[in-house]
């Protein structure tokens, strides 16, 4: 899930009784139309839309949702050590695969391009690595790409260097690399009670959205559990994400050989269906603020829910990778340098002391286990070497 700068210091964000003012009229009254034509929708397609309407989709109508001023904070908006990083354990892939002529960097959900923009910057400082680099994002909003175009041309880096790619292409060679991509998948949403299983449907009633439990919209969701050999709290709400695994083993056809490092929040099975877990892990982002409600502001918040790491990892090893490592971003980032990195930039040249302190706070950000630390990193690999890269190394 998302973070953001409220979200470090507490709070969640109680109903808005204005909320019908920052929706998607539009959006609304389509689902209507759909729920009144079709009866009640599974939780996951009212996500979907939400989010990914071509028209009126949360990331087909916002561009400027991310960094301190907008909806949410990740990673790369904190500061361009986090990209320089990544692309120093990218550079590290490489050779362990032989420094090949070619190394696709394929980045999917990328935002609003500054983790490409960072990694870009850093690799050239290794010409060798630089040109041996083939970088492709796949975003398929169109307010999206052109911000990612717009940060990459002002940083002089767009022009002939990344290529925007719809899918996954075939035969790549490198790294399938993405940043909180996963958690924003529609999610199915169930409750288990006993051996009887009810999915939420969305209705309109009372004049909003609604939850309504239903049978399972899909044999999918009980199969889930069963091969996992872990189950939800009896009574308690869960979520469910059948796209990840999909994805995952989407990206392991279409890696050649190489590697898929995944960054995400989420947990091990056992610790998100854990029995004391009782409201499931979905979040809603809005101005910095958080809420458990998705039905309001709808089109115009995000909606995000952990991943099951365990389901994923098991995805990408039954289509054909090995698994390097699990580890926290803390952990990853600290491997590969954190602390000089720190220290480097709170003490550029010319900076005075409230400012040496403002910029290592900062920075801290990306390791703070209570906040952007607790980001979990996947590691999976095909057809490569079986040393252990600088960021997996257990201490």
């Amino acid at each position: 899930m998302r973070r953001t700068i409220a979200g470090y210091y507490g709070g969640v964000a109680e109903h808005d009784d204005f909320a019908s003012i920052t929706e998607s009229a539009p959006l609304i009254a389509e689902l209507r139309e759909r729920i009144a034509r079709d009866g009640s929708m599974p939780f996951r397609d009212f996500m979907e839309a939400a989010l990914y309407h071509p028209r009126y989709g949360y990331y087909s109508t916002n561009s400027g949702l991310m960094g301190r001023g907008g909806d949410y904070v990740t990673s790369p908006q904190v500061h361009p050590v986090f990209g320089a990083l990544v692309a120093k354990q990218l550079l590290e892939l490489w050779e362990l695969m032989s420094r090949p002529s070619r190394f696709d960097i394929v980045e999917q959900g990328g935002g609003t391009g500054l983790l490409a923009r960072d990694i870009l910057r850093w690799s050239a400082r290794e010409p060798a690595f630089a040109a041996a680099i083939r970088y492709q994002m796949i975003e398929l909003s169109a307010a999206l790409r052109t911000a990612q175009q717009r940060t990459l041309a002002e940083a002089e880096l767009g022009q002939g260097r990344v290529e925007w790619i719809d899918a996954l292409p075939s035969g790549i060679t490198g790294c399938v690399l993405s940043n909180e991509l996963l958690d924003a998948f529609p999610v199915h949403r169930i409750v288990r009670d006993g051996e009887r299983w009810r999915e939420v449907f969305v209705t309109w009633r009372d004049g909003r959205f609604a939850d309504d439990l239903l049978p399972l919209s899909d044999d999918a969701l009980r199969s889930y559990f069963d091969h996992l050999g872990v189950l939800p709290g009896d009574g308690a709400l869960a979520e469910v994400n059948l796209a990840a695994p999909r994805w995952m083993a989407e990206a392991a056809r279409s890696l050649e050989r190489g590697y898929i490092l995944t960054l995400d929040y989420g947990y091990e099975a056992a610790q998100l269906y854990a029995p004391w877990r009782r409201d499931g892990t979905l979040l809603c982002f809005y101005h910095q603020s958080a809420s458990s409600d998705p039905y309001q502001r709808v089109g115009k918040q995000d909606i995000t829910s952990s991943v099951d790491f365990t389901t994923l990892r098991q995805a990408g090893e039954g289509a054909g990778l090995r698994t390097v490592g699990t580890t926290d971003q803390s952990a990853f980032l600290v491997r590969l340098g954190i602390a000089d990195a720190v220290a480097a930039v709170a003490g550029a040249a010319g900076a005075q002391m409230e400012e040496y302190f403002a910029r290592r706070r900062v920075v801290m950000d990306l390791i703070d286990p209570a906040r952007l630390g607790r980001v979990k990193v996947l590691l999976q690999a095909k057809d490569v070497p079986e040393t252990q890269p600088r960021g997996f190394i257990d201490d």
